[in-house]
């Protein structure tokens, strides 16, 4: 499998994209119920959202502690930030909700800072060294 040497940098993006997830998937688990009001999305679907990036902020958090780190799940990582940019999209414009002003802001706002933390994520990765089968960055 081919690893890399994490750069500080790299380590300092996940950091963010964990503290990011934390913080979103707790406001949304914990209070889907008023944030439903105000957005203009079903109770449950924020609740799932928030539910779901709770897992995933353990795992970037994991990942950021990390000096060495297998590249394809940096890859994933990256690849699952994508997914969740354009599925933001897709929920405005394919017209599963009714989201309120707000709410497409909401959206709007998280798919933003997502990107930029993605792009940051990149850039980390290709400030990483690659780690040779003897365990020394190459």
């Amino acid at each position: 499998m081919s690893m890399i040497q994490s750069s500080r940098f790299l380590r300092n993006a996940l950091a963010a994209d964990a503290a990011a997830c934390a913080a979103t998937g707790l406001l949304l688990a914990a209070a889907a119920g008023p944030l439903s009001e105000l957005l203009g999305f079903p109770t449950s679907f924020l609740r799932g959202a928030g539910l779901m990036l709770l897992p995933c902020a353990a795992l970037l958090a994991w990942f950021c502690a990390r000096e060495t780190l297998p590249r394809p799940a940096v890859y994933a990582v990256i690849g699952v930030n994508i997914l969740w940019v354009a599925d933001s999209i897709a929920i405005l414009v394919a017209g599963w909700f009714q989201p309120s002003g707000l709410g497409i802001a909401f959206v709007l706002a998280q798919a933003a800072a997502v990107a930029l933390i993605t792009e940051l994520e990149i850039i980390g990765l290709k400030r990483s060294a690659a780690v040779s089968a003897g365990g020394l960055a190459a």
